[in-house]
This record gives C-alpha cells, sequence and structure tokens, in this order.
C-alpha cells in the first residue's frame, strides 16, 4: 500500500465539503500524513466576463475575505493546522495541479456528483483535476 505524506483536500465551502474533509482526514490519520485544505476563489472577472467597466478589485477582496474566514472555521473544526489552509483566486483544476505541485502532495482529495450523461462519474472540476494530476486523486462521492 502507497504511504501518503502529504494529503490535499480540495472543498468547495459548501455544507458538502465536511464529507471531502472527513474522507481526507481519516487518509491522513491512517497515513501519518499532513492535511492541507484548499479552496479556489474564481476571479470576479471569469463571472462577467469582462463586460462591466467597473472595478471589481473590492468585491474580489470581499469573496477572498469571506472564503479564507469559511476555511478557518472549517479547518479548526477538523483540526488543521492554519499553514496548512489555503485559498487561492484561479480555475480550480489549475490551481489545484499548482498547490499539489508546490507543498509535494501525494494524494488530491475532491468531491463528486453524480451526474448523468458525459459527467456520468465525475463532476467537471473533479474530472479536470484527475486528468492533470500529477499525484494520486480520490473521488469522494457526495451523497
Amino acid at each position: 500500500m502507497t504511504m501518503y505524506k502529504t494529503i490535499l483536500a480540495a472543498i468547495d465551502l459548501t455544507e458538502e465539503a465536511d464529507q471531502v474533509i472527513t474522507r481526507a482526514s481519516e487518509l491522513a490519520g491512517i497515513h501519518q500524513a499532513e492535511l492541507v485544505l484548499l479552496h479556489v476563489v474564481e476571479p470576479v472577472g471569469y463571472a462577467y466576463g469582462g463586460d462591466i467597466p467597473m472595478d471589481l478589485t473590492e468585491l474580489q477582496e470581499q469573496l477572498d475575505k469571506s472564503a479564507r474566514d469559511q476555511l478557518t472555521d472549517l479547518g479548526h473544526k477538523h483540526g488543521v493546522e492554519d499553514r496548512n489552509l489555503l485559498v487561492t483566486v484561479g480555475r480550480p483544476e489549475a490551481e489545484i495541479h499548482r498547490v499539489c505541485e508546490e507543498r509535494g502532495v501525494d494524494l488530491a482529495v475532491v468531491g463528486s456528483h453524480g451526474r448523468h450523461g458525459i459527467q456520468l462519474l465525475l463532476g467537471s472540476t473533479a474530472n479536470g483535476v484527475l486528468h492533470g494530476a500529477k499525484c494520486d486523486v480520490l473521488a469522494v462521492r457526495i451523497n
């Protein structure tokens, strides 16, 4: 069995994040691994496509702060050290890959919703993480 040293749980800060963190935390305990929690905030400009001629800096800062506060609460609830609570801005798949490489992650844990059709097994983010990862990826089925 592979021994993991660093496990990353990539979460979306919904109520379902607990399921992903719990699974990652259990694995970290089994492997005596360090647990890192990551939430990626998508840039506000992505949502508006740059069509609105306004400065969105303040809105982005508010979203970042809110994400950090929520992640801190979740991290403390699950006993994760503050230094392992990460909020980044960007495209989720790319940021998860980047952080995995920078932190030497052995296993990335992501949530996956059951879908039909093309997304039958994995959601789009989980699928993107799986296909570009240089480490093992565990997709936790969200109930």
